[in-house]
Protein backbone atom coordinates (compact mmCIF):
# COMPACT_ATOMS: atom_id res chain seq x y z
CA UNK A 1 0.00 0.00 0.00
CA UNK A 2 1.09 3.18 -0.82
CA UNK A 3 1.86 5.85 2.03
CA UNK A 4 -0.01 8.75 0.05
CA UNK A 5 -2.67 6.69 0.14
CA UNK A 6 -5.46 6.57 3.04
CA UNK A 7 -6.77 3.53 4.46
CA UNK A 8 -9.59 4.93 3.97
CA UNK A 9 -9.50 5.41 0.38
CA UNK A 10 -8.25 1.66 0.69
CA UNK A 11 -10.80 0.65 1.77
CA UNK A 12 -13.07 2.25 -0.87
CA UNK A 13 -11.29 0.90 -3.71
CA UNK A 14 -11.93 -2.69 -2.25
CA UNK A 15 -15.50 -1.90 -1.58
CA UNK A 16 -15.96 -0.61 -5.64
CA UNK A 17 -14.12 -3.38 -6.24
CA UNK A 18 -16.93 -5.74 -4.34
CA UNK A 19 -19.69 -3.73 -5.97
CA UNK A 20 -18.27 -4.24 -9.45
CA UNK A 21 -18.30 -7.65 -9.18
CA UNK A 22 -21.81 -8.04 -7.62
CA UNK A 23 -23.29 -5.75 -10.21
CA UNK A 24 -21.39 -7.35 -13.43
CA UNK A 25 -19.92 -10.94 -12.13
CA UNK A 26 -23.53 -13.15 -12.52
CA UNK A 27 -21.31 -16.43 -10.84
CA UNK A 28 -19.95 -14.17 -7.99
CA UNK A 29 -23.98 -12.97 -7.67
CA UNK A 30 -24.92 -16.38 -7.66
CA UNK A 31 -22.52 -17.45 -5.33
CA UNK A 32 -23.40 -14.55 -2.72
CA UNK A 33 -26.80 -15.21 -2.80
CA UNK A 34 -26.21 -18.92 -2.16
CA UNK A 35 -23.91 -17.90 0.89
CA UNK A 36 -26.28 -15.32 2.50
CA UNK A 37 -28.86 -18.35 2.19
CA UNK A 38 -26.68 -20.64 3.73
CA UNK A 39 -25.99 -18.07 6.45
CA UNK A 40 -29.51 -17.85 7.41
CA UNK A 41 -30.00 -21.76 7.51
CA UNK A 42 -27.36 -21.56 10.20
CA UNK A 43 -28.82 -19.37 12.08
CA UNK A 44 -31.97 -20.77 11.94
CA UNK A 45 -30.27 -24.35 12.44
CA UNK A 46 -28.45 -23.32 15.68
CA UNK A 47 -24.84 -23.99 14.44
CA UNK A 48 -22.10 -23.51 17.15
CA UNK A 49 -18.79 -21.46 17.17
CA UNK A 50 -16.66 -24.36 14.89
CA UNK A 51 -19.68 -24.64 12.41
CA UNK A 52 -20.05 -20.95 11.77
CA UNK A 53 -15.96 -20.57 11.65
CA UNK A 54 -16.29 -23.86 8.86
CA UNK A 55 -19.27 -22.28 7.23
CA UNK A 56 -17.93 -18.82 6.90
CA UNK A 57 -14.68 -20.03 5.55
CA UNK A 58 -16.02 -21.80 3.20
CA UNK A 59 -18.26 -18.72 1.73
CA UNK A 60 -15.35 -16.70 1.99
CA UNK A 61 -12.99 -19.18 -0.16
CA UNK A 62 -15.13 -19.85 -2.74
CA UNK A 63 -15.97 -15.51 -3.18
CA UNK A 64 -12.33 -14.81 -3.05
CA UNK A 65 -11.72 -17.29 -5.99
CA UNK A 66 -14.46 -16.03 -7.51
CA UNK A 67 -12.47 -12.04 -7.22
CA UNK A 68 -9.50 -13.60 -8.13
CA UNK A 69 -10.77 -15.72 -11.71
CA UNK A 70 -12.51 -12.39 -12.40
CA UNK A 71 -9.56 -10.13 -12.03
CA UNK A 72 -7.66 -12.88 -14.05
CA UNK A 73 -10.13 -12.94 -17.09
CA UNK A 74 -9.49 -8.94 -16.56
CA UNK A 75 -5.89 -8.94 -17.23
CA UNK A 76 -6.26 -11.64 -19.47
CA UNK A 77 -8.62 -9.78 -21.50
CA UNK A 78 -6.51 -6.54 -21.39
CA UNK A 79 -3.32 -8.15 -22.31
CA UNK A 80 -4.58 -10.56 -25.08
CA UNK A 81 -7.62 -9.39 -26.49
CA UNK A 82 -7.69 -12.13 -29.25
CA UNK A 83 -8.12 -15.61 -28.19
CA UNK A 84 -4.76 -17.37 -27.66
CA UNK A 85 -4.50 -20.73 -26.26
CA UNK A 86 -1.92 -19.62 -22.92
CA UNK A 87 -5.07 -16.93 -22.96
CA UNK A 88 -7.76 -19.73 -22.90
CA UNK A 89 -5.62 -21.95 -20.57
CA UNK A 90 -5.60 -19.45 -17.65
CA UNK A 91 -8.90 -18.65 -17.40
CA UNK A 92 -10.14 -22.07 -18.07
CA UNK A 93 -7.81 -23.10 -15.05
CA UNK A 94 -8.86 -20.02 -13.05
CA UNK A 95 -12.59 -20.99 -13.94
CA UNK A 96 -11.41 -24.96 -12.80
CA UNK A 97 -10.09 -23.72 -9.08
CA UNK A 98 -13.76 -21.93 -8.64
CA UNK A 99 -15.36 -24.75 -9.63
CA UNK A 100 -13.42 -27.06 -7.26
CA UNK A 101 -14.02 -24.55 -4.43
CA UNK A 102 -18.22 -24.64 -5.15
CA UNK A 103 -17.79 -28.27 -5.14
CA UNK A 104 -15.66 -28.17 -1.70
CA UNK A 105 -18.22 -25.77 -0.39
CA UNK A 106 -21.51 -28.03 -1.41
CA UNK A 107 -19.40 -31.19 0.72
CA UNK A 108 -19.10 -28.48 3.59
CA UNK A 109 -22.40 -27.97 3.49
CA UNK A 110 -23.72 -31.29 3.26
CA UNK A 111 -21.63 -32.32 6.10
CA UNK A 112 -22.93 -29.05 8.35
CA UNK A 113 -26.27 -29.31 7.20
CA UNK A 114 -26.86 -33.29 7.78
CA UNK A 115 -26.20 -33.00 11.34
CA UNK A 116 -29.29 -30.50 11.88
CA UNK A 117 -31.94 -32.30 9.75
CA UNK A 118 -34.31 -34.32 11.89
CA UNK A 119 -34.41 -37.33 10.81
Amino acid sequence: MSKTRSLYKSFGFASQGFKEALKNEPNFQIHTIIGIIMIIAAWLSGFNTFEWLLLTFTIAFVLILELFNTSLEAIVDMVSPEIKPKAKIAKDVSAAAVLIAAALSIIVGIALFATKLPL
